[in-house]
């Protein structure tokens, strides 16, 4: 495997664990919170800097990171303390990580697209096959867009053929068309056979969009939220046994996976495509992941500062943070628990296979 992908794997893993940690630091310091360290990295530092009331570190682990505020579980009497801000504060300060890290994904698919894209494949009918069953005004037309299709949104182009071939034939369109929205309730739509094609077609073709800033930003947009889509389908998948945590890949998986990806490209410049593909991917991933309500994660501090929150407005008492501190130490120690597992996994895999 080139050690070039293996460098860059490494160095764009820790891109999106120094943005998410940025966006904490970014926000803590807009609303006055006393930064006490921002670390790049984990375990011994290789280099550190003090400045003004914040310690800046680089630690010998590139996985990894954090953004230390006075005050986060416990409680100080300091007006600048993490736990002395009004729950809004604290809630946006958890949220701004998981922001930075979704921005930073539309951010690269932004970048990927300006530079190489010219037109964009898109959701629209451009033309029909001779004898097309489903051509019509009850039907579809030239021109339609397609928006939903059993109440899933159409992002993409290749959306339409991945929901149609995992539908009974039978489905809710919803199309735009001449500016308004037309829907097909029960609507019938199953492949038929075509003279001279060796597989049954819908019998329309979909076109192109010509790339401009708006439609590029639009696209950008889109691809990112089909991003968020399959890390939700993942953990629905997950969450019903479909696939098991075997299934998933930690810091060392992902970085093979992204050498992978690059070293088996034609060329250099689609090898570096594939890799921030993929990155813009896995930072949405990281984004939404992060944001569930799992204790020691950014979404299980925001729920229990919501629990809190309730429970101080019903009670009109003060809780204490260290028992919260409790909660995330324990959530934190299994989290880690499954990603020693997930490692070893990972290793094991790449000197098994």
């Amino acid at each position: 495997m080139s050690v070039f992908y293996i460098i860059l794997a490494i160095l764009v893993f820790g891109l999106m664990v120094g943005v998410h940690e940025g966006g904490h630091f970014l926000a803590a310091k807009a609303f006055g919170v006393r930064v006490e360290e921002f670390a790049l990295g984990m375990g011994p530092a290789i280099w550190k800097k003090q400045k003004g009331e914040t310690l800046y570190a680089l630690r010998v682990i590139p996985f990894g990171g954090y953004c230390m505020m006075a005050g986060e579980d416990e409680a100080l009497d300091d007006p600048r303390a993490f736990t002395s801000q009004k729950p809004w504060k604290r809630a946006l300060i958890l949220c701004a990580g998981a922001a930075m890290n979704f921005l930073l994904g539309l951010l690269i698919v932004l970048i990927l697209y300006a530079s190489t894209a010219y037109a964009y494949r898109v959701p629209v009918i451009v033309e029909f096959r001779d004898g097309c069953p489903y051509q019509g005004e009850d039907a579809l037309m030239t021109g339609d867009r397609f928006l939903k299709i059993d109440g899933q949104r159409v992002y993409l182009q290749s959306d339409v053929t991945d929901f149609l071939s995992q539908g009974d034939g039978v489905y809710d369109i919803v199309l735009r068309r001449d500016g308004r929205r037309v829907t097909l309730k029960d609507f019938r739509f199953v492949p038929v056979e075509y003279p001279g094609e060796s597989r049954k077609l819908y019998g329309f073709s979909m076109g192109y969009e010509m790339a401009g800033p708006g439609v590029t930003l639009r696209m950008s947009w889109n691809t990112v939220m089909e991003f968020s889509r399959w890390v939700w389908m993942g953990l629905r998948e997950l969450t019903h046994g479909n696939v098991s945590v075997e299934d998933m890949s930690g810091p060392v998986g992902i970085v093979d996976y992204m050498a992978e990806t690059g070293e088996q490209a034609e060329s250099l410049s689609d090898g570096l495509y594939n890799v921030f593909y993929f990155t813009a991917f896995l930072t949405v991933n990281l984004a939404i992941m992060n944001m569930l309500p799992i204790p020691a994660l950014d979404g299980g501090r925001v729920f229990l500062l919501l629990v809190t929150w309730l429970i101080e407005s019903v009670t009109h008492k003060k809780l204490d943070p260290k028992y919260e501190g409790y909660i995330h130490a324990a959530g934190m120690v299994l989290l880690l628990g499954l990603m020693a597992f997930i490692m070893f996994h990972d290793i094991w895999r790449i000197f098994t296979t």
